[in-house]
């Protein structure tokens, strides 16, 4: 069933958020010359440039053509290991991506669909075979990882977002916190001690991270924790959008200098990039916005005995054909 966000507009998670909190400080606040500058510049400075993220062409998809070129494809890539690794955030080389979502945006911009892909979701990896997806950020960096998802769903990846996992808590205490509204109470594996109740609570930055993490905690594992990031970022989505955030210039850029530590992007992800976008998609509401997942048909256990999810390939035509031709609003997830 696809999961719909239910506040405003286009939000390809933090870097689309990014543009919403940069634009609407301009528009909905009425910021302009220094205050505008400032923000501007906040964003473009601090947030790190990948130095490589795409494969060679030769091994891409054909460029689409016609209006369907004018839809946009962003892949985000998220990891919860960089802080133990110590690595920069635009060399993840060697670590697994634990957050995999594909922001399509289409042509007439009369719509939002976000994709997330099962870390565990079974495939083929170009140049290695048989591997769980998030193997490829391991082993060929962002461009393998562009290449192997443009492989599932037959179509170009134009901007690629890479998100540290320590995000969600930086953005959450620059907030002062965000209210979620849990459905099952767990106890967390990642905070000793402490449990998420069900029903509404105001989490902190340490909890905003560990809820979003959480996957031992569920007899489905993966399933749940991707129900519940999806859940958690509308939350979050909906306080940035918040009056009180965007019609306060110094909120704005604290949150801007907070969470870009955290985010690498291609270097065509930029200020004036986002901007445009949010101008696009400035008439859209919650109810435009859909989250969905990968069509998967249950668990499994592969040739060499790792736990994975497999992909339902017979869904797949029909998903794939969404892509090429700029149809979601045909598509059933």
């Amino acid at each position: 069933m696809p999961y719909t966000l239910r506040h405003r507009r286009r939000k390809k998670v933090w870097r689309i958020t990014l543009a919403s909190i940069i634009s609407l400080s301009l528009l909905a606040a009425g910021i302009g010359g220094v205050g505008a500058y400032k923000i501007s510049h906040s964003f473009d400075d601090q947030v790190a440039t990948l130095s490589t993220v795409f494969p060679p062409d030769n091994v891409r998809p054909a460029p689409s053509s016609g209006q369907v070129a004018e839809a946009q494809n962003i892949l985000v890539l998220g990891s919860d290991t960089r802080g133990a690794h110590n690595t920069s955030i635009n060399d993840l080389t060697g670590q697994r991506s634990d957050v995999i979502m594909i922001v399509h945006i289409p042509a007439n911009h009369e719509g939002v669909w976000v994709m997330s892909i099962m870390r565990d979701s079974w495939l083929e990896i170009p140049g290695h075979g048989q591997a769980k997806i998030n193997a490829a950020l391991s082993w060929g960096g962002v461009p393998l990882a562009v290449q192997t998802v443009e492989s599932l769903i037959k179509t170009r990846i134009d901007h690629v977002a890479v998100v540290d996992f320590e995000g969600f808590q930086a953005i959450t205490d620059a907030l002062g916190g965000v209210e979620i509204d849990n459905p099952v109470a767990f106890a967390s594996s990642k905070i000793t001690g402490h449990s998420f109740a069900v029903g509404k609570q105001i989490v902190t930055g340490a909890e905003a991270l560990a809820y979003s993490r959480e996957r031992y905690a569920f007899a489905d594992g993966d399933f749940t924790r991707v129900r519940n990031q999806q859940r958690f970022l509308k939350a979050m989505l909906s306080t940035v959008m918040s009056s009180r955030t965007v019609t306060n210039p110094a909120t704005l850029v604290h949150l801007i200098e907070a969470v870009t530590p955290w985010l690498a992007v291609d270097d065509g992800l930029d200020f004036a990039y986002l901007t445009g976008l949010q101008l696009q998609l400035r008439d859209l509401h919650g109810s435009d916005l859909t989250f969905f997942t990968l069509p998967t048909s249950g668990t499994g256990t592969s040739a060499n005995g790792q736990s994975i999810v497999n992909i339902d390939t017979g869904a797949l035509p029909s998903l794939q054909r969404a892509f090429q031709t700029d149809s979601f609003e045909d598509y059933l997830p």
